[in-house]
């Protein structure tokens, strides 16, 4: 990381526009969330045509992700997450209008659908440019941006609830959220340097890799090493999502309320490790704090599974949460550390962590109806495990350097310390 004193003059601009895009892509995620309910309603619909629509979803973005990296390629990171984030935008308004003024299940599922593709790609990019900015400010910042994603969530579906309780109609409360992710992602784009600018402040000579370039990202060691990483850490902070409010219902004797406010626990757990993560990494490095974190993240994950004293199981959900916390964005950190391949590596550590929350939910609930939610969780419990193993990969590249070129498999990526303005 550069010193402070070698920061481009863009560089604080540029990272809270980076906070804004995580800010409103987490904002838009959750108000389609938070309106489930209402659509199903609208639509008249079962459960397993909600279940489609959500899986509309999951396959927009696991379709934005594959080809997030040639997409990238060919606009730059800035002009992806401006088409992108207000993509995303007119797909909620899309969404809205097929569940109320259409009544059209079709239409609706394509609105879900065509928002899961453009938040995939969105969230590529801006991972992608956090990363850079990263270098541009001297700090391991990545935490702090997914927690502005995590802010934006928890805003966004506070104001769900409460559109929900008034009566506020689908379309125009997505129709709302819509315009503002639209013209969010003109305005922050302002501050975002083109790749054009980032190459000549790094003295790059505007090349850009080959398709095959980016395909032979697949075949590098360190980034599948951190694929692996980020697969064990979103499968631990997924499995949370899905299943630690089930887990305490069936297996712990709460009721309803109970279990949501034990997956409240967990959210702020992990919102505050992000937050008290950037010091620490600055202190000790990657490596030392990814292990801390893997180590917490079992010890809370065998307490739950093994404890059944209320309140020290309460506590290893919180440990669980600290632990979980950090290894995706630091996963997204090290995927970037060359700029140059930046969005190809992210890319493909990205599809590997979100095939996490894809394969997680269902495999949990197979082996949970068999031997109970909170035993099945030991599969958790073997990843983070896998992932710890993996965590020498997401080394800095001056540790590599200093430790030889074949630490990491990957070449540094030059520091930003031109001041020109983009």
């Amino acid at each position: 990381m550069t010193a402070a004193a070698t920061r481009p003059a863009y560089a604080k601009a540029w990272r809270n526009a980076i906070f804004v895009v995580f800010t409103l892509n987490g904002f838009g995620a959750a108000a389609w969330i938070s309106r489930i309910p209402s659509v199903r309603d609208h639509l008249h619909i079962s459960i397993t045509e909600v279940g489609l629509l959500i899986l509309g979803v999951s396959f927009g973005a696991i379709v934005g992700i594959i080809a997030s990296s040639h997409v990238i390629h060919w606009l730059g990171e800035r002009r992806t997450i401006l088409l992108f984030l207000a993509g995303a935008g007119i797909a909620l308004a899309v969404i809205g209008l097929g569940a109320t003024a259409f009544s059209s299940f079709g239409v609706a599922l394509l609105g879900y659908a065509l928002y899961g593709f453009a938040s995939g790609i969105c969230d590529v990019a801006m991972n992608v440019s956090g990363a850079g900015s990263e270098r541009a400010n001297g700090r391991n910042i990545m935490p702090w941006f997914h927690a502005s994603w995590s802010f934006g969530t928890v805003t966004g579906a506070g104001l769900g609830s409460l559109a929900a309780f008034a009566g506020v109609d689908v379309a125009l409360h997505l129709g709302v959220v819509a315009a503002l992710l639209f013209v969010g992602a003109f305005v922050v784009i302002r501050w975002i340097p083109s790749d054009e600018a980032l190459a000549d402040a790094r003295g790059d000579d505007h090349s850009k890799p080959s398709f095959r370039d980016r395909m032979s990202i697949w075949l590098n060691p360190r980034t599948l090493l951190i694929g692996l990483i980020v697969l064990g850490m979103a499968f631990t902070e997924g499995s949370a999502n899905d299943w630690i409010a089930i887990g305490f219902i069936d297996d712990r004797g709460f009721d309803n309320g109970q279990g949501a406010l034990v997956f409240g626990v967990f959210t702020v757990a992990m919102t505050a490790g992000r937050i008290a993560g950037v010091p620490l990494l600055d202190r000790f490095g990657r490596v030392a704090v990814l292990r801390g974190a893997s180590l917490a993240a079992a010890a809370g994950l065998a307490i739950v599974i093994l404890v059944p004293v209320i309140p020290i199981a309460i506590a290893g959900v919180v440990l669980w949460g600290l632990g979980a916390s950090l290894g995706f964005p630091v996963g997204m950190s090290a995927a970037a550390d060359d700029p140059k391949n930046a969005a190809a590596s992210v890319s493909a550590v990205a599809t590997i962590g979100y095939a996490a929350f894809l394969i997680g939910p269902p495999l949990i609930g197979f082996v949970g109806d068999q031997i109970g939610v909170l035993n099945a969780l030991w599969i958790v419990l073997g990843l983070i495990i896998v992932a710890t193993i993996a965590i020498p990969a997401a080394r800095e590249p001056r540790d590599a350097e200093a430790a030889g070129p074949s630490a990491t498999g990957a070449t540094a990526g030059p520091s930003e310390t031109t001041a020109a303005r983009p």
